[in-house]
């Protein structure tokens, strides 16, 4: 089967990904910047301010997912090793700059690169785009993340803290097709979520890479995303644990898109558990159709705008359920 590079191989996220290749009959070589750090059959080190040595650990290699942050430090380099060597790229970066540099930098890319295949932003993404199904403009998409917990990773957190660094501490939201960085205070509301989850209180405007992925393939004036008060706290909380290593049992999240368009609505909705360890299949079977050709375009593409979203949907089962309109 392919040999497929995980880039940050070490990495909470990371682990996850190189277990699933496994697990999937793909041979994962392991790469990041602390060569200490890697063990596995075929490790290869390289730091992203080393062309040669990206050249070297993607030498041979069908596909690299990059899973390591922040990415406004790797992404680049990383993409330009996979454009060097004629190979898919893959990452699964939430970080709103880093995504928006890159479908901006690498729009006249032929090879295929898909940002954000992940939790946030690609799963988002891909339920905006199936519960469109033959529309192709929309009044308004709202994506709703109900998360009864959240228990950060030192990456997210660093990510986090970058994105924050980037925008001088300013929010950001998606209005009148543009993103839009502000001031304005926080505010809270009701969302009535499905089952498991219910009625709960969430963070409006909690902003996430969706706002980035939706508006790069859908023609719409306004994209939101929302945040249930627990996880938003423990995000917010210093002191809130990182997951497990073996993943976080105790999660439960629904993720619930809205769609409208002339007066008529519709809904698509994925439940599941580690919002990490979810991340995994969504990256590789993003990989799977890159390399068997089962795609919808080339160049930088969302995974809305690259993937049959609701086939791609409906294959991560059993890893997340997930309702169609």
């Amino acid at each position: 089967m392919s040999a497929v590079v995980v880039y940050g191989a070490t990495g909470h996220t990371g682990r996850f990904v190189v277990a699933e290749l496994a697990e999937r009959g793909f041979t994962p070589i392991v790469s990041g910047r602390d060569a200490a750090r890697l063990s596995g059959d075929d490790v290869r080190p390289a730091t992203v301010d080393d062309a040669g040595a990206l050249d070297r650990a993607l030498d041979g290699a069908a596909a690299v997912i990059n899973c390591a942050g922040p990415f406004a430090t790797t992404a680049g380099p990383v993409i330009e090793a996979a454009l060097r060597a004629g190979i898919p790229y893959v990452d699964v970066a939430a970080e709103i700059e880093a995504n928006v540099s890159t479908f901006a930098d690498y729009a006249k890319a032929e090879t295929p690169v898909v940002p954000a295949m992940a939790f946030y932003g690609g799963l988002g993404d891909l339920l905006v785009t199936a519960a469109l199904g033959e529309w192709t403009t929309a009044d308004e998409v709202r994506v709703a993340y109900g998360l009864n917990s959240w228990h950060p990773t030192p990456g997210t957190r660093m990510a986090g803290q970058v994105s924050h660094d980037r925008r001088a501490g300013r929010r950001v939201r998606f209005r009148n097709g543009a993103l839009e960085y502000h001031d304005d205070k926080p505010t809270q509301q009701d969302w009535l979520f499905p089952e498991p989850l219910g009625r709960r209180t969430v963070i409006a405007d909690f902003t996430m890479a969706d706002v980035v992925t939706v508006p790069s393939h859908v023609d719409v004036p306004d994209v939101r995303t929302c945040m249930t008060i627990e996880a938003a706290t423990d995000l917010a909380n210093p002191d809130t644990p990182a997951p497990p290593a073996h993943g976080d049992a105790d999660q439960t999240f629904v993720v619930d898109v809205l769609v409208r368009a002339d007066g008529v609505e519709r809904r698509a909705i994925a439940r599941g558990g580690d919002i990490y360890a979810v991340t995994a299949p969504l990256a590789v079977e993003a990989v799977r159709r890159l390399l068997a050709g089962q795609t919808r375009t080339t160049g930088v593409a969302s995974a809305g705008a690259m993937f049959d979203a609701a086939d791609f949907l409906r294959s991560l089962a059993p890893h997340l359920s997930v309702e169609l309109p």
